[in-house]
């Protein structure tokens, strides 16, 4: 028996996926717990009309995403610190930091946890970060430290 997953199931198949069961797994297991729907004629027509609104919509997401990526790498951020007299940072630099540069300087709000700053930052020089946008979307941006 053909059945169109609802959900993602282990071991079986993801969202909108069409798998071949048997019919009792089907009809006793994925069907009443509203993991599955059969794939009739008229099922399958709707999974058709929801992957091309899906594909839309993800290349809608990718055309912002690469606006975004492209407004974030045409010039460095640059980042405050209190430094000694060697040059060195009280402190370090840190994804909060870079995430609250990035809102003030370019107008995007980019959560803290997508960002990972790839050298350790203990002194005023210039460095880069990689942001991950998911679904393998990811960019270095560069990012200045100078003594406030």
């Amino acid at each position: 028996m053909e059945v169109i997953l609802i959900r993602d199931v282990d071991n079986l198949g993801a969202t909108n996926e069409k798998v071949k069961v048997k019919s009792g797994y089907a009809r006793n297991y994925l069907i009443p717990q509203k993991y599955a729907i059969e794939a009739s004629p008229s099922n399958l027509k709707q999974l058709e009309e929801r992957t091309k609104q899906l594909q839309k919509k993800e290349a809608k997401l990718l055309a912002e995403i690469n606006l975004v990526i492209a407004r974030l790498t045409d010039s460095p951020l640059q980042l405050k610190a209190k430094t000694g007299t060697s040059g060195k940072i009280f402190g370090s630099i840190t994804t909060v930091q870079v995430a609250r540069a990035i809102k003030e300087q370019k107008g995007y709000e980019i959560d803290r946890r997508r960002i990972h700053i790839l050298d350790e930052v203990k002194e005023l020089g210039t460095y880069k970060a990689r942001i991950d946008f998911g679904n393998g979307n990811e960019t270095e941006l560069a990012f200045e430290v100078v003594a406030e």
